[in-house]
Formats: structure tokens, sequence, C-alpha cells
């Protein structure tokens, strides 16, 4: 009997190690990883690079807290801010936190306006995190059950719909900010195109409201460019980051410019862990992998390899509603629930996923080769042929 809480339904397998695109479970067997740990893995499994970077600096220093000054945290805000346009960065320890983080600048930004409630516009199918408050903006009624009372100052709207927004905009006075993904990982890899997120740009900039991007899964270079705002034209005034960010270190961030630059100060906010010497050490390296090998060409080209074998192979199969993505952020849309491909994958020695109950979900390492795509290909296709055909 394990001592391990109850909280996640596991798949029967344990891995032992992984290298590059490839682990390996605790019976020897090998599986291709198209998942890299839900957007995690940016650079792949045992990347020497990272490893190394990782234990020189534990050799040296893992933590001393932010009761000190950070060289390494200083020096990720400086590149990221050069890579995001933004103008500082909070440190915290997943995406959850880096949304509290957004969301605690939001309502700070309005009492600073004197607004005493408030609100934040969010969307539906949208996911931020399983924290009270991100839990509140989430557009998912199944992982809310059971935690009510929720937290209030959240408005919830239609993912794509500019008229809705500016509904909310005529009926409410309170709102400081609008919150959400360029595409929505979890809700099922949905996007929409760029003038809607210009629209809601230009809305937040009509009513000096503050936008707010959810990059924790389409960022860091998963879509082919650093985020995704950039694939769309905008800049928001907070993007959030973690996943890809530490390549499997817990690490988030929350970037501010614009409105939200310059908000708080010393104890508005705060974390223990975050942006400690080893995390930063890691992010750093995986910065700097991702600009030297040209990791975000490689994610736009083999995710577009991908998207266009994978639709030609299934052209004639009854069943498939949409394939969808940018870069290495894919969804394969069929008609009907799916989650047991995911244990199918397994079997095929495939990592996938299956989210928003009807879409694979595949989302690789920036590093995967054209090898590994004709693989993954290969597998997939007669994998959601047998299952359509059942």
């Amino acid at each position: 009997m394990s001592h391990v809480m109850n909280t996640y339904a596991r798949l029967p397998v344990a891995f032992s190690h992984g290298k590059g695109s490839r682990v390996t479970d605790t019976e020897g067997r090998e599986y291709l990883d198209a998942l890299s740990g839900i957007a995690v893995n940016t650079l792949g499994h045992a990347h020497p690079r990272l490893v190394a970077a990782i234990a020189e600096q534990a050799g040296r220093l893992i933590h001393t807290s932010n009761l000190y000054g950070a060289v390494g945290q200083e020096r990720l805000a400086d590149r990221l801010c050069a890579l995001s346009g933004m103008q500082e960065v909070f440190f915290g320890n997943s995406g959850a936190e880096a949304n509290e983080a957004a969301i605690k600048l939001a309502r700070f930004y309005g009492h600073k306006k004197g607004i005493e409630l408030p609100t934040v516009i969010v969307m539906e199918k949208s996911f931020h995190g399983r924290t009270m408050a991100t839990l509140s903006a989430t557009g998912n009624y199944k992982v809310q059950v059971g935690f009510e009372p929720l937290v209030a100052g959240f408005v919830r709207v239609p993912y794509g719909d500019l008229d809705a927004i500016r509904a909310v905009a005529e009926q409410n006075p309170n709102i400081v900010a609008v919150m959400l993904e360029v595409i929505q990982g979890e809700g099922g890899i949905h996007l929409r195109e760029p003038a809607y997120y210009q629209g809601v740009r230009q809305l937040c900039d009509a009513h000096d409201w503050l936008m707010i991007c959810d990059e924790v899964q389409c960022g860091m270079g998963r879509t082919g460019k650093w985020f995704g705002y950039q694939q769309v034209g905008v800049q928001p005034d907070i993007a959030t980051l973690a996943k890809g960010l530490g390549s499997g270190v817990p690490i988030g961030a929350c970037m501010a410019g614009g409105r939200a630059a310059g908000l708080f100060g010393p104890g508005n906010h705060g974390s223990t862990f975050g942006g400690n010497p080893l995390v930063c050490a890691a992010a750093l390296t995986t910065l700097d992998c991702i600009e030297e090998e040209g990791l975000l060409a490689n994610a736009e080209n083999i995710g577009k390899l991908i998207r266009q074998r994978l639709a030609a192979g299934l052209a004639d199969a009854q069943g498939v509603v949409d394939i969808r993505g940018h870069g290495l952020m894919i969804g394969i849309e069929l008609d009907r629930p799916c989650g047991v491909l995911v244990t199918q994958g397994l079997a095929a020695g495939l990592l996938i996923n299956v989210t928003g109950d009807t879409v694979v979900r595949l989302l690789p390492p920036l590093n995967f080769s054209e090898r590994d795509a004709s693989e993954l290909v290969d597998r997939m296709i007669p994998l959601i042929k047998a299952f359509l055909a059942g």
C-alpha cells in the first residue's frame, strides 16, 4: 500500500531513466516521449549541458532565500525581459504560483485605482491552476466541484468572443484585467485568429485594464516563438511562465510591463524557494540551449511536419474533427471521447495525452528530430484509425 496521497489516476508504468526523446521504464521498455512531462522537458531527457549546469550549481550553492541578493535571478530576469518586452519578473515555483501573482497584481492595480471589488474577465474552458484563486479563474466546472466557495472577483466569457467582453465592460465598472491563454492547453489546444487577441489588447487599452497572458504551457518556445503572444502580435501587461522554463526543475515566473510594472513593493508578495540559485541555473541553461541549438525554428518546422503528415495520414479517417496547434503544441480532435488512446499509446511505445475528453495532445521536447517526428506519426496514425474503426 502506497502512502502517497491519492490525487492522481496514474498510468500503470514508472520510468527509470531517459535520453533525448526516449524514456525507459522500470521493466526496461523504451518509449518515444511526445508529452515531455506535459510541456516541461524542453530539452528532452538528460541533456548534457543541463545535467552539467545543475550538478555544478548544486556543488556550489542550492538555496539561500530571498532575504539576500540573488545574482542568478537578476541574470534570468534580464534575459526574460529582453526576450519578452517586459520590465520586471517575480519568480515562484509553478504555473499556479505565477498565475496567483498575476491575479494579485491585477487586484493591487485595481485598488490603487480606487476600485474596491476588482474583477478579472476570464475564459470558458481555461485552466490556470489548482490553488483557490487560480481554480476560481479556471473555466472548468469539473475541477472546481467540491472546493466551493470559490474565490470571488472573476467574470467568465466564451473564449474568442470580443462582444462578450464588451458586454461585460458595459455592465461591470469593477473590471481591472482580462486573463487568457493564447492557446488553451488543458481545454483542448484551442486557439483563435490574431485579430481576436489584438481586439482584447485594444479593449484593455480603451478601458485602462491589464491584459494577462497565461504562457505556462504555450510559452518558452513551444509554439516556435518565445511566447505565444508573439505569434498573434500583441504585448500583454502581464505574462506568466513555468513548465518549460527550467526543463524539469520547479520554477515559475510572473513577468510585468506596461501598466503592471512597478506595482509590487517589498512585502506585497514573496516565495521562500522562488528563483533559488539551482533553478535559475537550469533556466538560464535552458535559454542558452534554445538559442544556440536553434530550437525555436526546430519547434516550428517539426511541428508543421507532424501536423502535415498527420493530416495526410488521417485524411480518410471518419471521426477526425481537426488537427491544430502552433509549433510543438498539437491537438488532434476526434468526434468522441478518446481517453483510452493514452493506455493504447503506452502499449505502442508512445507517451501521449488526451485533454478536453476528445483531443489527443502532443507536446514533444523542442529538440524533437525529424526521425522522432516520423516515428511518432507512423505510430499515431494506425492507433487513431484502429480506435475510430472500433
